[in-house]
């Protein structure tokens, strides 16, 4: 055997060896992204049963459309969500990203947050969510883009901030929540808007099997919603409400 081939087979066998290791390949530092759009699926996917892929009821009339700009909201305002966790507060503060608190309270007093998964769940790094389960509620509010926060705040353990690609303006309504301090976000364009105020040890409790797998589907989430997460990652914790509780620090009944 020449020693050329010789050599082109040994890397060849390298390189065989890391992709059946990792299940796929990714650019550097790409698990530090917090990305919205789909990465690469793995080769080996989870099985699906075939009730992932029946229809879904049309979106209901408080979520069928979406503004072109959210309206303003209050300048300070508490979110209770109700996990199968547990109970976790989040104080949302106008000041430190507008745009994204504004979008943020529409989206809750429509109850777009009501049972949804968890599907990132990253120790040491952070906690993701934001995709309805009803693909049809998914495919309006997907396209309902914000114009970006300047950083005013940064992502310290606790603090929840928009995920978004790398493109401008790219915030829709996926959020996530940051486990440990993850000051590297600051300086590419992630702004918080709030601060989980109770229940930090509910979000450190949420369910981390499956770490990454599920992002590495978001397609299938957004086009199959909540019954392909059921059906492939059925251990992963959700919201089961998510209401406004406090305006202004006054309580709202």
């Amino acid at each position: 055997m020449p020693r050329s081939y010789r050599r082109f087979a040994s890397r060849l066998a390298v390189v065989a060896a890391v992709i059946s290791a990792t299940g796929c390949i990714s650019e550097p530092g790409e698990t530090e992204a917090v990305a919205q759009s789909p990465v690469t699926q793995p080769p080996v996917a989870p099985p699906v049963r075939d009730e992932a892929s029946q229809p879904y009821p049309p979106a209901p009339p408080n979520l069928a459309t979406a503004p072109a700009t959210p309206p303003e909201g209050p300048g300070l305002y508490e979110v209770s969500f109700e996990t199968t966790k547990g109970t976790v507060v989040v104080e949302v503060h106008r000041d430190w990203a507008p745009n994204g608190a504004d979008h943020f309270y529409d989206l809750v007093t429509r109850g777009f947050y009501n049972d949804v998964k968890f599907f990132r769940v990253v120790p040491n790094f952070m906690v993701q969510f934001g995709i309805n389960g009803n693909p049809n509620v998914s495919s309006v509010w997907s396209e309902a883009t914000l114009i970006d926060d300047p950083v005013r705040k940064s992502n310290k353990r606790g603090y929840i901030t928009y995920a978004k690609t790398g493109r401008p303006n790219s915030r829709s309504t996926q959020v996530f929540i940051n486990f440990t301090s993850n000051a590297f976000l600051d300086s590419q364009g992630f702004a918080p808007f709030g601060e989980v105020i109770k229940g930090m040890d509910v979000v450190d409790s949420l369910e981390s099997r499956y770490n990454e797998q599920p992002s590495q589907r978001q397609f299938d989430i957004q086009t199959k919603g909540n019954k392909f997460l059921d059906a492939a990652f059925p251990g992963l914790d959700h919201i089961v409400s998510a209401t406004v509780t406090s305006v202004d620090g006054r309580p709202v009944e």
